[in-house]
């Protein structure tokens, strides 16, 4: 079969090496000149890295077994990691159940509620129960109100602004499973990875693996629409070029989606209309020595103009940077809010004002660079009964099919979920790409059978 990918992030390059590797002539459609999406890689002058921070936990399972499938396994590095808190102008340390325990903002009586709450979210099975309780609510149920105004809603305040009021409970309740699941239940400490090299290696890997199986991957190309073809199979259209596919997969967003392929094609129920998406800026430091001693700082300090510190020379050698410490300074805003629009040179100056506060004794000498990368649509905004106002994609031909980050409803966004999405759509659909002959049902049919999945895919 020949195979047309629309877009070359994560999701869409694992799958472009998954029917690679099954013998389909795969073509990856990417607009940037860069593949990998949000997982993409920026230089930073004496090194390259993630544009933005990511880590692998020990409970990423699928995201792992695809590493070890393409042959990065051996390069999977392992640290113990410290966990911060910023409050009051003072660090505290928090990674261990000892030092949790002596944590000043939280009583006796608090800390036990609170890892209560940890211990009660693990074992949560129904989140639809959840998507009608507001995350504040919650939160003063499981923690009380004293812990709740003193760690959680300074906290939910640097994440969300003003908008965490209109957030429901799964928004917390996933990052505790999630970050819950890192840590050593015998040694009750926080073991977190990444891959030497970074995602550059990654992306580097699977460009290789899909050229040498007979793919072709097209960056700097915009598809403008797709078409049926008369006797079955799609046209893709790019820069004046139209091409024939038998299949088509799209993994790009859906006003994206919306833009490129008619009615007859597929159906968008809700449009994104409902559906608010939290952007980034992420200042990311480059210094001569390192900040803190921990992989992440959450901070609780509205003076503060990002969201947390996340210290990935914590996480990785600082060999592998060059012999330089990196740091990622994340503020996060809904997607249409005016500071994602400000020039780098007005947000290196918001951030520099930042880092003066959080830590006075750093100087100029010790920083070798200070860059801005930015994202408009990281992930949704789970507000109350956020799966009803999801879009609802149909698609109307059997050669295509629709494969994106929007259906993730209980889940955050993260490299892992992209894995499970992919092998649940090859487990799904991988029958009707194998012959035109084989169908699994129409694409209706597949889309409600998946409906109760951890990821609708449609």
């Amino acid at each position: 079969m020949k195979i047309g990918i629309i877009g070359g992030g994560f999701m869409g390059m694992a799958l472009a090496y998954r029917l690679a590797r099954r013998g389909h002539a795969v073509t990856v459609f990417e607009r940037d000149n860069q593949v990998g999406g949000l997982a993409t890689y920026h230089d930073y002058g004496p090194f390259f890295w993630d544009r933005f921070y990511h880590c692998i936990l020990p409970s990423d399972t699928h995201l792992i077994r695809f590493l070890n499938e393409v042959g990065l396994g051996d390069q999977l590095r392992w640290t113990r990691t410290l966990t911060g808190f910023y409050v009051d102008r003072r660090f505290y340390s928090i990674s261990s159940n000892l030092e949790f325990l002596r944590f000043p903002l939280v009583g006796l009586w608090g800390k036990i509620r609170l890892a209560l709450t940890i211990l009660y979210c693990a074992r949560i099975r129904d989140w639809q129960r959840l998507e009608r309780i507001p995350v504040e609510e919650w939160l003063i149920h499981t923690c009380g109100r004293a812990t709740y105004e003193k760690l959680w809603k300074p906290l939910l305040l640097a994440k969300l602004g003003d908008s965490y009021r209109r957030v429901s409970a799964v928004f917390i309740w996933s990052y505790i499973k999630r970050l819950f699941s890192a840590r050593d239940a015998a040694a009750k400490r926080e073991h977190l990875g990444h891959i030497s090299g970074g995602y550059k290696a990654v992306f580097e890997r699977l460009e290789k693996l899909i050229r040498s199986a007979g793919g072709d991957i097209r960056m700097g190309v915009a598809v403008k629409h797709i078409d049926p073809r008369p006797k079955g199979g799609l046209w893709v259209s790019h820069d004046q070029e139209r091409e024939a596919f038998d299949k088509v997969i799209f993994t790009s967003p859906v006003n994206v989606l919306q833009e490129v392929a008619g009615g007859e094609l597929v159906r968008v129920a809700n449009g994104e209309g409902g559906v608010e998406y939290l952007g980034v800026v992420c200042a990311v430091l480059v210094t001569r020595k390192p900040l803190v001693p921990y992989y992440v700082v959450n901070i609780a300090d509205g003076r503060i103009p990002f969201t947390g510190v996340i210290g990935m020379s914590n996480l990785v050698s600082p060999q592998e940077l060059g012999g330089y410490h990196l740091t990622y300074l994340p503020k996060y805003v809904l997607s249409g809010d005016p500071f994602l629009r400000r020039t780098d040179d007005q947000l290196r100056r918001v951030f520099s004002d930042g880092l003066r506060l959080m830590f006075p004794g750093l100087t100029a000498d010790d920083i070798q660079g200070l860059h801005i990368n930015r994202a408009f649509k990281v992930q949704p905004l789970q507000v109350l009964n956020y799966s009803s106002l999801i879009p609802r994609v149909t698609t109307r031909h059997e050669d295509f099919f629709v494969l994106n980050t929007a259906q993730f409803v209980n889940a955050t966004l993260n490299n892992n979920e992209v894995a499970r999405a992919v092998d649940e759509f090859l487990r799904d659909y991988g029958n009707r790409l194998e012959d035109r002959e084989v169908s699994a049902g129409s694409p209706a049919a597949c889309q409600e059978r998946l409906r109760g999945s951890k990821v609708v895919i449609q």
